[in-house]
């Protein structure tokens, strides 16, 4: 006859529990360190491509002016679930007022993807404020009691709220900011410059000093006529052989632009080639 089996010991079952136990912290830890470097939630990214007034129209009777505003954005998501975006407003300001204003349509931007948006609308005619400063350029009178200035400069402030779901469990809430000053020549409301947070540096101190004459800068140095400033471009990608072998490829281009301090206008180019670095003018492109 067969000896009867005892029943384990609660010595057994105390290691059973320890080691369930150990495994399951392990699956956690595992899981919160995937979730934090892979899935952790960001915010998007707004980035300003391009700024313009189809119409606008200036009274310098009555120190007014009204226009058409129309801003194109790119927003990259680049969480791994898709970005739902629901309250989200596009507004300007002038001089620290609200004068123009609208809503952005809800929406999704899938994982990894970027989404480009145009907004445009009509700016209702709200008074132009008296300039600090009178510009060389040439203020123009106005009917205000003041000289309307050559150029005026507005704010645009775009706000996107919404949420991201993360391994349709999880919720977060997630937002992002694109704030941009636009330039504008009051003459014809052209837009001179769109300056976001991200373009604003400061000039260094040249190294000699030009003949052709430093400005002064507020910085204890005199500024050089011209600045120069480097662009590195980088493509990668894969190049599939016989649609069955995958091979990495990528390519580079390295460009030195010289621009004048004063006007901005691009002097030359410096590009590389084979037999050293060559500066190529617009002059010599044209010929």
């Amino acid at each position: 006859m067969s000896k009867p089996q005892r029943p384990p010991s609660g010595r057994t079952n105390l290691a059973s529990c320890i080691v369930a136990t150990v495994f399951l912290i392990f699956v956690i830890i595992i899981i919160f360190i995937v979730y934090f470097t892979v899935f952790k939630p960001h915010d998007p990214k707004i980035s300003v491509n391009a700024v313009n007034l189809p119409s606008f129209s200036v009274s310098y009777n009555s120190s007014t002016v009204n226009f058409t505003f129309s801003q194109y954005v790119a927003v990259r998501n680049p969480n791994k679930a898709p970005f739902t975006h629901y309250d989200s407003t596009l507004q300007l300001l002038y001089s620290g007022t609200r004068v123009g204003f609208m809503f952005i349509p809800a929406g999704t931007i899938d994982s990894g993807r970027t989404q480009y948006m145009a907004a445009t609308f009509a700016v209702q005619s709200f008074p132009l404020v008296a300039p600090q400063t009178v510009s060389a350029m040439g203020p123009v009178q106005g009917g205000g009691g003041y000289r309307v200035g050559p150029t005026m400069e507005i704010e645009s402030k775009m706000e996107m709220a919404g949420r991201v779901r993360v391994l349709h469990i999880f919720t977060h809430h997630v937002d992002a900011k694109a704030d941009c000053k636009v330039v504008i020549a009051v003459s014809d409301g052209s837009v001179l410059a769109a300056l976001t947070n991200e373009q604003s540096f400061p000039l260094v101190a040249p190294q000699t000093v030009s003949a052709m004459g430093p400005v002064q800068g507020g910085g204890g140095y005199r500024v050089g006529p011209t600045m120069e400033i480097e662009s590195k471009m980088e493509m990668a990608g894969r190049v599939r052989v016989l649609h069955i072998f995958t091979h990495h490829v990528d390519a580079k281009a390295d460009c030195k632009v010289v621009i004048a301090v004063s006007d901005g206008s691009v002097l030359g180019i410096k590009k590389s080639e084979q037999n050293g670095v060559v500066f190529v003018t617009f002059e010599e492109q044209n010929a």
